[in-house]
Order: structure tokens, then C-alpha cells, then sequence
């Protein structure tokens, strides 16, 4: 993307990433994305908010070559490097520039960069100005690392958020007129990095609820013109499931696919939102996605080697990792010759504070008793769903 004026002295300089289709080597994203950095020119000084992909640091001095940029300050706001990895060639560039960030930023960027720059660090609520523009920074930590700050441009309401708010979307239209689109890419990113931490979302969202924000500025994807929109998708996201029931599986002789059709129907009839997921096709981010605001998880794997299946193991590590707001699980499956498949999930899920529901675990294929144990877990969730379907 090339530059882009946004509103008066406030320009985007970021770069776009069209072809990169997985992230932290972690989940895909099949649009792409974008490292958007901002300059905001003052009446007395300018300053640089974010770089760009280590990668694509020549495009981002182009791009403020252009604009004839001498930036005073460059802000900082969270020193992973996709946000941060230009910073030594700037610094070449404009060595009379000062870095700000939080104190953890300052440091993680000397780790992460071995970066020694003039380095300054901010404080919570701290103003910088820059003659008729004037900058406030508040910590937020833990949306996404505990380094992490959002700035807001005082005069035109602009919040550039960082992370927050973010998605991996690459396009050429830098204020996105389609919400859907957005809140759907959105979605996925809230689901990789901001689902482990909900408290701090939350009160994150109180810490910024008093500004008067007309367009909100993040670190990936397109501007988001109507701000109200996203703050209160990531108000659902982080206060508890919607009363979904997922289910991870996989088979390997038809045995598993049976049961988990069988449970699939038995919910959709009791009128239970419900979303089968088979982990040997879905990508992770398909798999993270699908658990924001999943309040059950029944996990349908067969045995293999008198545990889960590996793809449904891998699963359940990340889903640990990641902390969805399930409450319930459940788990069925088939085995031949022994299982201990249930207590091993147990184990790997030991980080969730899970109740576990009454498992449906079969030798071989099932019969019609074991088709009536899926109704009467189907039958239990929709009855402890209640709170969330008005039952």
C-alpha cells in the first residue's frame, strides 16, 4: 500500500504483506496481512508510531522518503518484531530520533534487537507534544504482551490501538467499508493472541472507554471506521461462551465419524448451536476461531496406542494453551483392544477448569445402546445450555 493521508498531518506509512499465509508459524491467515505504521506531523515536531516486518524495512523508508519524514520521535508500542523490526534501520536513518515506549517495551527491544538507541520510557497517561498535535499514551498491558501501550491523537480522535483491535487482512482499501469482513478477520486474530487473556481485555476496554475515538488505527489490517462495532465484539468475545458446543474429531475406521454425526443431530434437534471440527483438515486458526465463544467441547477421537488420536492431541494442547471460555466436555470415541483415552485428555486439558460429562467410549462400532448414550449427552447439554439457548 502506498502512503495515505488519513486526516490532516496524519499519514499511514505501513507496508503490505500479500503472500504471508501463517503467523507466529502458528495459524493461517489466508488474506494476508499488514505492519501499518503512522506519522503524525505537528506544528513543532513529528513522530513515527511502529515500524514494520524486519523484511519490508526498505519499503517503509521509502514510503517516508516520499513524504519528506525527519520523525522526532519513534513510538514504540510493542516490541515484538513485526511491529518493531525496521527500528535499527531507522534509527540509521534518523539517529536524532528518539524511541518511547513502556519501560518492558524498552527492554524487550534491546533483547529481541539487540537495539541501543536513545530510548526514552513513558508513563501510563503521559501526553507528548508536538505543537498543534498532542499524543496520550496508555499502558495496556497484556493485549497482547505485558509491554504493550495504545496512543490517541487528541485533536482527531484517532486511537491507535497496536494490537488491539487488529486483523490479518491485506487490502489496498485502507479504510475497509465492509464491518462483516472486518469482524470476521478480527475474529480470527482476537482468537490467536487475545483469547488466553479476557480479564485484561476487559479492563483494557474500561482504561479507553472515555475517549472520544472517532477511527480506531491498529497494527494489522484496515482502519476501523466505526469503532463502536469492534469494542463491542470484543466485548462478547471476552465475557464467556455463547452456549456452543464444538466438537473436535477424527476417525480412522468410520467408527468415530458414526458417534459424532449420531451427537451432531441429537443437538441440532434439541435447537443447540453446534459446530463439528475435523482437526485433520481444519487449520489451527480455523480450530481458535470456533472456540471464542464455545461454552461445551466434546472431543471425538478413536484410540491410538490406548490414547487420543495425535491430530486430536495436538488440538487439545492448543486449545490448553489458549484458555477458550468452555465450562463443560465431554468425551466419545471407539477403541479396540484398550483406552485410556479419557483420563489422558483430562491431563492434557488440566489447565481448564472443565466439568466433564459422562463419557460415550465404544469397542468398535457402535450399537444402538451407545447411539442412546450421544442422544442422552445431547439431552444433557442442551439441558445445561439452558442459561444460554432462554430453555
Amino acid at each position: 500500500m502506498t502512503v495515505k493521508r488519513i486526516a490532516d498531518g496524519v499519514y499511514y506509512t505501513g507496508t503490505v504483506d500479500w503472500d504471508r499465509r501463517t503467523f507466529d508459524e502458528l495459524v493461517e491467515i489466508p488474506r494476508g496481512t499488514s505492519y501499518n505504521s503512522y506519522l503524525i506531523r505537528g506544528s513543532g515536531a513529528s513522530a513515527l508510531i511502529d515500524t514494520t516486518e524486519p523484511s519490508m524495512a526498505g519499503e517503509l523508508l521509502k514510503n517516508l522518503d516520499s513524504l519528506g519524514a525527519e520523525p522526532d520521535y519513534i513510538i514504540s508500542q510493542h516490541a515484538e518484531q513485526d511491529h518493531s523490526g525496521a527500528l535499527p534501520e531507522l534509527i540509521e536513518r534518523y539517529p536524532d530520533a528518539e524511541v518511547l515506549g513502556t519501560a518492558p517495551c524498552l527492554e524487550l527491544l534491546e533483547n529481541l534487537l539487540d537495539f541501543r538507541g536513545d530510548m526514552r520510557a513513558i508513563e501510563d497517561g503521559e501526553k507528548l507534544s508536538l505543537g498543534d498535535k498532542t499524543l496520550e499514551f496508555r499502558v495496556t498491558p497484556w493485549v497482547h504482551w505485558p509491554d504493550t501501550m495504545v496512543t490517541y491523537l487528541e485533536e482527531e480522535g484517532i486511537l491507535f490501538s497496536c494490537d488491539f483491535f487488529g486483523s490479518h487482512l491485506a487490502t489496498s482499501e485502507l479504510m475497509e467499508e465492509r464491518p462483516g469482513e472486518i469482524l470476521r478477520e478480527a475474529r480470527r486474530y482476537y482468537a490467536h493472541i487475545m483469547m488466553p487473556f479476557p480479564q485484561m481485555v476487559r479492563s483494557n476496554l474500561r482504561k479507553i472507554s472515555d475517549l472520544d475515538i472517532s477511527i480506531i488505527a491498529p497494527s494489522h489490517g484496515p482502519l476501523i471506521m466505526e469503532p463502536g462495532m469492534i469494542m463491542d465484539a470484543y466485548s462478547a468475545w471476552s465475557s464467556g461462551g455463547s452456549g456452543k458446543t464444538v466438537i473436535l474429531h477424527v476417525t480412522m475406521h468410520g467408527s468415530t465419524e458414526i458417534m459424532v454425526s449420531r451427537l451432531t443431530e441429537a443437538l441440532m434437534e434439541h435447537d443447540v448451536s453446534v459446530r463439528p471440527l475435523n482437526v485433520a483438515s481444519a487449520d489451527p486458526g480455523e480450530l481458535l476461531t470456533e472456540l471464542v465463544d464455545a461454552s461445551f467441547l466434546v472431543i471425538a477421537s478413536p484410540t491410538v496406542l490406548t490414547g487420543p488420536h495425535p491430530k486430536i492431541a495436538a488440538a487439545l494442547y492448543l486449545t490448553g494453551a489458549m484458555r477458550p471460555p468452555i465450562k463443560y466436555a465431554a468425551v466419545i470415541g471407539s477403541y479396540g483392544w484398550g483406552t485410556r483415552i479419557e483420563s489422558e485428555v483430562k491431563g492434557i486439558l488440566s489447565s481448564l477448569n472443565l466439568e466433564y460429562l459422562d463419557p460415550v467410549l465404544v469397542k468398535g462400532l457402535p450399537g444402538d445402546e451407545d447411539l442412546e448414550g450421544l442422544d442422552e449427552l445431547a439431552l444433557k447439554i442442551s439441558e445445561l445450555g439452558g442459561e444460554y439457548f432462554g430453555k
